[in-house]
């Protein structure tokens, strides 16, 4: 391996109130000189950056640097396509590519007419690039340790190949390519699945497995290299002859919660091991990040490092969840390495312990490039999805389409799955509530796209609702652990009412609407989010309450799209075109 996110924002008050939404919306219509927008985080445009640099929920980074081009992956759980790829020139701006997996295609409940792969599927993976072929490696919790091949970065990718069975591995693969010994290697958090009785160290384990030269076969039975309390995401790097190995690890101020649990008197740090001697160790173990002062004691750990043109280390963290709002999910961050006695100690060493803390500002790494950011508006007149939008599971290929009314996304309505077991989430296992059993969560073809930041918002999205037949009901939907839904139902004589749902099922129902135009708008101010509703892009009306947008089971706030029949497959609602302001860089189309 190489080393390689009713209150409305102003603006679009403003221009809604200079041109009717009625027409196909502008991109961003802040700039209307075709420069990038820029706030509160991200890129400043003046040869700074303030943290998080990706403020939305892009999980368990890894980056693998080919050329001048440095490429990101994260993981996303049951969403398909899974695995984000994303690219950037200077680590700062990074814009999407696509995604390795076009659907997650190794087991039957990520499918449509299962979707009870709620919180598996796509976990932390390792991106990395040798002679010429793409590797993407991720343990799947539920079935095993895969890799999956391509020789473009834009795909298309193999089909996953399982190294290692389920029983023998938890998550987070880290592989390196040693050129001088012609050796492969992946390392893997194997928790306690194979802890013998004389391993008294409280925590995870960690093995290195010996690959096969082509990265896709286990060689051995692994050996053992460290444990830890929550040790895992481990990436392997050799510097100058010396082995490092990072990884995150809890450190517990407060035993009484586990490691993950919001707390935050316990704080996820991020360690190195470090050896001359062998991949193997014996190894050296030091603390090189910890959380500080810049995010409101919110740890930060798990990523990858990187090297500028002009030999500066620099590394990728995420935000944790051990705070009271990460309700965007787990943004990325971006922080200066220094080595300090062979130690690369990440960040800013505020308190002067010797081990570094998280920047908030600081200068970019490589200058000369755009304001950029991941694609949020669509109009929806090209062939292809954008790589913005996930499914809620595999979708349901055949009820959905953007050639069937050209320049509009067309939802058809399925039947919602049965409410029992095999189907769907278990109860309390994918919501912060006791709603898992509602039909939100069992009706396929849900689409959406991560919000951005954490200070304010609005998404707005036109819909034609003639299609609709009665039963149906379709909209918006903001939802990550909880739902909160704004759209139409359609009774058994073909009334269509506009109705409110909230996070716990519980509907309220609206006006009749009449005519084929529906214009959905919801902001947020921090995690207070509101909807209101148009006929005619011009005047909107607020409805339903104020509602608290959450984080939950490892997932952010979503914006999106949604269509189900309580009774049969009939009915379908289109939309015309999406357009999302938020407080940050936003990408130009």
């Amino acid at each position: 391996m190489n080393i390689l996110k009713s209150f409305t924002l102003f603006i679009i008050l403003i221009c809604f109130g200079c041109k009717s939404v009625t027409d196909k919306p502008e991109s961003n219509r802040s700039n209307k000189l075709g420069q990038a927008k820029i706030g509160s985080w991200g890129d400043q445009g003046d040869g700074t950056y303030i943290n998080p640099i990706l403020n939305a929920d892009y999980p368990d980074s890894d980056i693998e640097q080919v050329g001048d081009t440095y490429y990101m992956i994260t993981s996303k759980q049951h969403m398909s396509p899974g695995m984000p790829i994303l690219e950037s020139k200077d680590m700062v701006n990074w814009t999407n590519v696509g995604h390795v997996f076009s659907s997650l295609s190794w087991a039957p409940e990520y499918n449509w007419d299962r979707m009870n792969g709620y919180s598996f599927g796509v976990w932390a993976g390792d991106l990395a690039y040798h002679e010429g072929t793409w590797y993407c490696y991720q343990i799947d919790y539920e079935h095993g340790l895969m890799v999956t091949t391509a020789k473009d970065i834009k795909g298309p990718w193999s089909k996953p190949i399982i190294m290692l069975p389920k029983s023998e591995v938890l998550d987070d693969p880290g592989v390196f390519w040693d050129e001088e010994t012609h050796k492969a290697y992946v390392i893997v958090n194997t928790a306690g699945k194979q802890k013998k009785a004389s391993n008294i160290i409280e925590g995870n384990e960690n093995r290195i497995y010996e690959m096969s030269w082509d990265g896709t076969k286990i060689l051995d039975k692994g050996k053992l290299v460290y444990t830890g309390m929550g040790a895992e995401a481990a990436k392997i790097y050799k510097i100058d002859g010396t082995w490092y190995i990072f990884i995150a690890q809890w450190t517990m101020g407060d035993t009484s919660t586990k490691p993950g649990v919001k707390n935050p008197k316990n704080d996820r740090k991020q360690i190195v091991l470090r050896s001359k001697e062998s991949i193997y160790g014996p190894y050296e173990v030091k603390t090189v990040l910890e959380k500080g002062t810049a995010f409101n004691n919110r740890s930060c750990s798990q990523g990858g490092l990187m090297q500028a043109p002009d030999k500066s280390w620099w590394f990728m963290h995420q935000l944790i969840q051990n705070d009271d709002i990460p309700f965007q999910g787990r943004p990325q961050c971006l922080a200066p390495v220094t080595w300090i006695d062979g130690w690369p100690i990440i960040g800013i060493d505020e308190d002067k312990d010797g081990i570094g803390e998280p920047v908030k500002r600081f200068k970019k790494p490589i200058n000369g490039y755009p304001v950029s950011a991941p694609s949020s508006d669509d109009d929806f007149s090209s062939s292809k999805l954008g790589s913005q939008w996930e499914w809620n599971h595999n979708p349901r290929n055949t009820h959905w389409s953007l050639t069937e009314r050209k320049g509009w996304l067309r939802l058809k309505a399925s039947k919602v799955l049965p409410n029992k077991k095999g189907y769907g989430p278990n109860q309390n296992e994918w919501t912060n509530n006791d709603s898992s059993d509602s039909d939100f969560w069992r009706a396929c073809n849900t689409l959406s796209q991560r919000i951005m930041g954490i200070t304010t918002g609005t998404a707005v999205a036109k819909f034609d609702i003639a299609g609709m037949q009665p039963h149906q009901l379709a909209g918006f939907v903001r939802y990550g652990g909880v739902y909160n839904l704004l759209g139409i139902q359609v009774d058994e004589n073909g009334k269509k009412n506009l109705f409110y749902m909230n996070a716990m099922a519980k509907k309220t129902m609206g006006p009749e609407i009449k005519g084929k135009d529906l214009y959905v708008r919801t902001s947020n101010n921090s995690n207070q989010a509101t909807y209101e509703y148009s006929l005619d892009g011009k005047k909107f009306t607020s409805f339903g309450p104020t509602f608290t947008i959450e984080f939950g089971k490892w997932t952010g706030d979503r914006l999106g799209f949604f269509s189900w029949n309580e009774k049969e497959d009939a009915g379908y609602i289109d939309v015309d075109w999406f357009q999302y302001d938020y407080d940050g860089p936003k990408a130009k189309r």
